[in-house]
């Protein structure tokens, strides 16, 4: 990950982001946020800050027990805890001031421990390996081995201002390395630490980051120029500006949230990339919904989940109470499935999505909603494996309005 050990600087840094994420609740990108707004910081040395505070909450259970720190001991001894990560990653120890000591052969010991419990050595908690156990049986191991590692940066392309081509060379003329996708026609692979949005590709809108298995469920909407296509729950939009793209500004794009919030950015998102057919609406009631009966070609439910597949990407996530809202996040997916889906017109496709890899929330979920809803027929699903693809993982579904 690194070759060289953490600056005393950097170091900081590093445990004031975790403090603020263990500690006070806030979420990763937020803290990375308010930690880096008014540095000037070098792009690298920001990758380097990011790297490392995102390897240890991927498997903070294990950096926790190889220093022998609790979580919410991170303001105190969070140098501690930075020792052991840079013992684990065999680098020299930083040479930090107020360093507290860890005894290396106490450290080793532990290490030994650990490499006998499979779980912990993922960085996985106790209720997720339970899950994933008895929800996907013996894919679960790849799959929480998968879920630790440093996630990819990629790219879409925005193809109502250029082909994948074109932005590629662009990029490389701004000192920022790509590679294709394969199986992903819009998708680009960051490989090396730019700054990517100091770039005059992203300031003109050529591209959106955006995970290539995201850019995967979007195309799977299949949205033709001149449809009307319901994004509903758009949040700040990311699928939406892909389905735009694919609708090449043609027809009409309905992209609705429940905050409002999320639709202003995604307002100023759609400028950038000249995506002029998006229409934002609050869902303000059910009466929103009611309104819109019948009425679209293609509806996207990308609804509101668990985020088990994004974990190496937001791994903060499993150290919140995340089993506990899950019934609840399980009962809102069956009532929006089933109030949302009423927005689809004889002969078109509903998309069902989240960004989880549990089929609690994805098969399961089409199938109840199938079994009481014979008006709708199943054409075809798929689940984005993390370990097999090498992307965030995700669920989809494609079901064909058949009948009133």
């Amino acid at each position: 990950m690194l070759n060289s050990p953490l600056s005393p600087s950097s170091t900081e840094l590093v445990i004031s982001v975790l403090e603020m994420v263990l500690s006070e609740g806030k979420p990763l990108d937020r803290a990375y946020s308010v930690h880096f707004s008014g540095l000037q910081l070098a792009p690298s040395e920001q990758a380097r800050i990011t790297k490392v505070a995102g390897d240890i909450l991927r498997r903070l259970n294990l950096y926790c027990f190889l220093s022998d720190v609790k979580p919410e001991e991170m303001s105190r001894l969070g140098t501690r805890l930075i020792n052991a990560w840079h013992l684990f990653h065999e680098l020299e120890l930083p040479k930090l001031q107020y360093s507290l000591p860890l005894a290396e052969a106490e450290y080793f010991a532990r290490l030994e421990e650990a490499k006998k419990q499979p779980a912990l050595w993922d960085g996985c908690p106790e209720w997720l390996d339970e899950m994933g156990q008895a929800q996907l049986g013996e894919a679960w191991a790849k799959e929480r081995a998968a879920l630790n590692t440093l996630p990819k940066r990629f790219i879409r392309t925005n193809l109502l201002k250029c082909t994948r081509e074109e932005l590629a060379k662009k990029l490389r003329n701004e000192q920022v390395q790509t590679q294709e996708v394969e199986g992903v026609d819009t998708a680009l692979e960051v490989t090396s630490d730019s700054a990517l949005f100091r770039t005059e590709s992203f300031k003109k809108g050529w591209f959106e980051q955006q995970d290539a298995g995201s850019q995967m469920v979007a195309a799977a909407v299949d949205a033709k120029p001149g449809m009307r296509v319901i994004d509903a729950c758009a949040g700040a939009g990311g699928k939406t500006l892909s389905i735009a793209s694919q609708m090449k500004g043609k027809g009409r794009l309905l992209a609705m949230d429940v905050e409002q919030w999320k639709l202003d950015s995604l307002k100023q998102r759609a400028r950038r990339a000249n995506a002029d057919n998006i229409e934002t609406r609050i869902i303000a009631s059910s009466k929103t919904i009611k309104r819109l009966k019948l009425s679209a070609d293609r509806v996207l439910l990308d609804v509101p989940c668990s985020g088990l597949g994004v974990l190496k990407r937001n791994p903060d996530a499993k150290w919140r109470d995340t089993p506990e809202r899950l019934p609840v996040l399980v009962e809102l997916q069956k009532h929006i499935l089933q109030s949302y889906s009423r927005m689809v017109k004889v002969g078109g496709i509903l998309v069902y999505a989240t960004c989880s890899i549990m089929p609690e929330e994805n098969r399961n979920q089409v199938d109840a909603f199938l079994a009481e809803n014979d008006h709708f027929k199943f054409i075809e699903d798929e689940t984005i494996s993390v370990a097999d693809s090498g992307f965030d993982g995700f669920y989809l579904a494609k079901l064909e309005r058949i009948a009133e």
